[in-house]
């Protein structure tokens, strides 16, 4: 049975919409916010350039990705203004994207911002948190965390809103390479370290006797001095239900971490399904919902909780967490150990060959974009509201953005021979 067509736009505001949005009005008011900017020209939408077949064998799978989504959520459901004209030729260096991948080619980031993000992000992480020892000074300017923010958050106003996404992008990214990977991460006391880092996003409240203690530990690590001052920053800058907002996505994301710790204690590669459920929450989920905090304005949090609106959330976090394991795919293959991405584990539980499970992984990925794009555009036709309008666009970028980052990040990754 075919799925059915999208819901056509609504002729006026939904009953429901009009109860959301005296509120929506209010708050902004309130706090200032500069609703009437959500309709104001964000970056616009860059056709994808055309590219060269690659050529490959016949293979029907192949073939099928290759020739790009079709069906339902696959057309016309960007939400961005009318369309310029493409940028010029992608300057010389740039990686390839992954043949047969469904995504949006975006503008390559202000150098210029990008440039004072990577200067701004390197001061704090040395001389705020002392987040890591001097070798490792090459692998964090290889990540490129200006790049990729400032590419993520395009209708960011300031160097400033910038800067309080990449300080929480930073702080992730220690807690996941010092507690569970690359730099002396283990799946053996796993929960005890992400509590207590969790408690430097999430302030402890106990006796007078036991607080000095617990605010002593903050600075006992890297991780957790990270934690305690990108947060500290996104509290100053947030409301409070931005941040309580956080704080849940974040604990979302430690949950998927001690998901797969357990795996690897038990040494069990998990069923498909299982794993693309770790993913839910083990992915990037708490940076695009941060996206109204960085770009200056407030989704409010009756709107953010509604399910749709979650699962347009929850939808974008599975497929920019896919984009990884493809890009990742060949790094993780040389480190030491088995370590699970999507492809790694449809072969092992369908009994696929690396190579098919690889293109498996992007049709995953591919369907994971179409229903995403697909639930959106269903949400921006039900909720016709400014911020509701502005928070999906910049929910959107952050998947084009994302994936731009990990296409152009040769540094770090690089693709299989599969084609």
């Amino acid at each position: 049975m075919p799925p059915p067509e999208p819901s056509p736009p609504r002729a006026g505001v939904p009953p429901e919409a009009s109860r959301y949005g005296g509120q929506v009005l209010a708050d902004a008011a309130a706090r200032a916010r500069d609703i009437s900017a959500a309709f104001a020209a964000p970056p616009p939408a860059v056709p994808a350039p055309a590219a060269a077949t690659p050529a490959v064998p016949p293979d029907t799978g192949l073939a099928r990705l290759l020739s790009g989504p079709s069906g339902i959520g696959t057309t016309g459901l960007r939400l961005t203004l009318p369309e310029a004209a493409p940028p010029a030729a992608p300057p010389a260096g740039t990686g390839t994207p992954i043949p047969g991948l469904y995504h949006h080619p975006i503008p390559e980031p202000d150098p210029v911002r990008v440039a004072e993000v990577s200067r701004r992000i390197k001061d704090w992480a040395l001389d705020e948190v002392s987040l890591y020892p001097d070798d490792w000074a090459e692998e964090f300017d290889g990540f490129s965390v200006g790049s990729y923010m400032v590419g993520c958050h395009p209708d960011a106003p300031t160097v400033d809103h910038l800067m309080i996404a990449t300080r929480l992008m930073v702080a992730e990214n220690a807690v996941d390479d010092c507690y569970c990977e690359d730099h002396g991460g283990s799946p053996v006391g796993l929960g005890e370290r992400l509590l207590l880092a969790h408690t430097a996003l999430d302030p402890l409240h106990t006796t007078a006797e036991y607080q000095p203690d617990w605010a002593a530990s903050l600075h006992a690590d890297a991780p957790r001095r990270a934690y305690r001052s990108a947060m500290e920053y996104f509290v100053r800058q947030g409301s409070a239900s931005q941040a309580d907002r956080y704080r849940h996505d974040m604990a979302r994301l430690h949950l998927g971490y001690l998901a797969e710790a357990a795996w690897a204690q038990e040494e069990r590669v998990p069923e498909v399904w299982e794993y693309l459920a770790m993913r839910q929450f083990n992915n990037f989920r708490p940076c695009p919902t941060i996206t109204d905090t960085v770009g200056g304005y407030e989704l409010p949090a009756d709107l953010h909780a509604r399910p749709d609106m979650q699962k347009v959330i929850a939808l974008a976090g599975n497929a920019t967490t896919i984009v990884n394991d493809l890009y990742s795919y060949t790094k993780e293959l040389d480190a030491p150990g088995t370590h699970l991405n999507l492809p790694v584990v449809i072969a092992e539980r369908e009994g696929l060959s690396d190579r098919d499970a690889y293109l498996k992984s992007v049709e995953v990925h591919n369907d994971l974009m179409r229903d995403f794009e697909s639930a959106a555009a269903d949400l921006a036709a039900e909720l016709p509201l400014p911020a509701v309008q502005r928070f999906l666009r910049g929910v959107a970028a952050w998947v084009d953005g994302n994936h731009h980052w990990h296409q152009n990040n040769t540094y770090r990754y690089s693709l299989p021979d599969f084609w």
